[in-house]
């Protein structure tokens, strides 16, 4: 395979990982039943559960984090955050929180209450859970493109916007008390969402007074398929994409552990002053001062550098080959993938690697200890056991389009080498695809249960 990019960092500081062998791995998850959020990270290869919080910061955030401004209350690295947030969002405002389901569930204690209901092209597994919590109703309105795995369409993550604005119609404006729109589409494959799109979207929303926030966690990985893909931004910089998604919508919620390169944080952005008046509130009931939001302040310094970081072209461009990379070796292993691949992480269809274990015995998290077992490799099931719910406004069972494994790739961790590995670890496991058992839950909480699901082979 030809080499298509070079990393663009040097590595100054490493960490050992260590390999164990099948027999122990094959302990280790029995012991954690079956249920890979449950092993210990000491007993993982490869940690392809998540990009969030799992990143390597670079020199400029570590300096920047000796600079933090531990005060209680006022403290600079707060000011300095708000300007980073404003110069490249545009928000006057914003309201810092540990991380994104935290930015969630402060916004929605608020603007959300039961029987409301709340459209996206896709929520993602904190935000729909942080509705339901609420017992409103969260409704995903992506385009019909999203289902079919293999279309190389360039914006999967797209919203439907004919749905969107007929189930307004239906559903009433009066019980939709925010619109959402998540960029770039994690359930749908890491998938973006075209400027277009997003512009039809607030057009919608604005039409029937609903406010609109964007989940923004890869607000930078979309800008930059934005600039490679749709006519007309070729020629614009990531930042000057940035600042045209979100002077479209009131607000946004963001997981900092994502884009903004960092281990932890996520705050909320705003222009309305009531609102984030109602917000500081509830912010200071449960997550802090409003000046800190549950971090400390050399966390805040660290995501002001990030999310510039972030938007460097360079490093997104990287970034995204990245992905394509991995992308092209589980395929060359036999893996049928999700195409095109996203940002963040490359997505195989586990229905289709395993067609025997139907949606209910969960293929997914199947294929997904299969990759542990043969090769310490972490990875993560998107489908039914994460995914189905029962919707509290209609009662009826909510069951996903598709039975996926997402390998999501830490920003600036793992090399050219640690993919090739996982690769090999796909053939394998796809050699011996047609031993993979189903599983079944022995014991599950009933939110959120992929977290803390007790698993048995069936």
């Amino acid at each position: 395979m030809p080499i298509p990019f070079v990393e663009p960092f040097r590595i100054k500081m490493v960490e050992p990982i260590r390999m164990t062998t099948r027999e122990e791995r094959l302990g280790i998850l029995s012991r954690a039943t079956l249920n890979l959020f449950k092993v210990k990270a000491d007993d993982i290869f490869i940690d392809l559960l998540t990009d969030s919080g799992t990143n390597a910061m670079s020199d400029q955030q570590w300096s920047a984090m000796m600079q933090g401004d531990e005060s209680y209350a006022g403290a600079r690295s707060y000011y300095r955050l708000k300007d980073a947030i404003e110069d490249i969002m545009g928000f006057p405002l914003f309201i810092p929180t540990h991380q994104g389901r935290a930015a969630e569930g402060t916004l929605f204690s608020v603007m959300v209450k039961p029987g409301d209901v709340v459209p996206s092209n896709r929520h993602f597994d904190t935000t729909m859970g942080n509705l339901l919590e609420l017992k409103a109703r969260p409704v995903d309105l992506v385009v019909p493109e999203a289902a079919d795995t293999s279309l190389d369409a360039p914006f999967k993550g797209n919203m439907d916007l004919k749905k969107l604005e007929e189930f307004i119609q239906q559903t009433g404006q009066e019980n939709i008390p925010l619109g959402m729109l998540t960029i770039t589409n994690n359930t749908a494959a890491g998938q973006p969402v075209s400027m277009e799109n997003i512009r039809g979207t607030a057009e919608i929303y604005r039409k029937y007074g609903i406010p609109f926030f964007i989940d923004a966690c890869r607000f930078a990985e979309n800008a930059f398929f934005i600039q490679q893909r749709e006519p007309g931004y070729a020629g614009k910089s990531i930042k000057e994409i940035c600042r045209e998604i979100f002077a479209l919508v009131d607000g946004c919620t963001m997981s900092a552990k994502k884009d903004a390169i960092v281990n932890i944080g996520g705050f909320i952005g705003l222009r309305d002053p009531g609102l984030f008046e109602q917000l500081s509130g509830k912010l200071i009931l449960h997550e802090g001062f409003i000046t800190y939001g549950g971090l400390a302040g050399r966390d805040l310094e660290a995501i002001a550098q990030g999310l510039y970081e972030a938007t460097d072209a360079e490093y997104l461009k990287y970034r995204i080959l990245h992905t394509q990379y991995l992308g092209d070796v589980l395929e060359q292993a036999g893996m049928p993938i999700y195409r095109p691949t996203g940002g963040h992480a490359v997505y195989i269809n586990a229905g289709a690697v395993l067609p025997h274990i139907s949606p209910s015995r969960f293929p997914g998290v199947a294929l997904a200890n299969s990759f542990y077992i043969e090769g310490g490799v972490r990875t993560v099931e998107i489908g039914s056991l994460s995914f189905e719910h029962v919707d509290p406004v209609t009662n009826e069972n909510v069951v996903p389009d598709l039975e996926l494994v997402r390998l999501a790739i830490p920003r600036r961790v793992y090399t050219r080498s640690h993919l090739d590995y996982v690769g090999e670890i796909a053939g394998e496991v796809f050699a011996q695809r047609d031993r993979i058992r189903g599983l079944q839950v022995v014991e599950a909480p009933a939110l959120l249960r992929h977290f803390l699901a007790k698993l048995a082979e069936v």
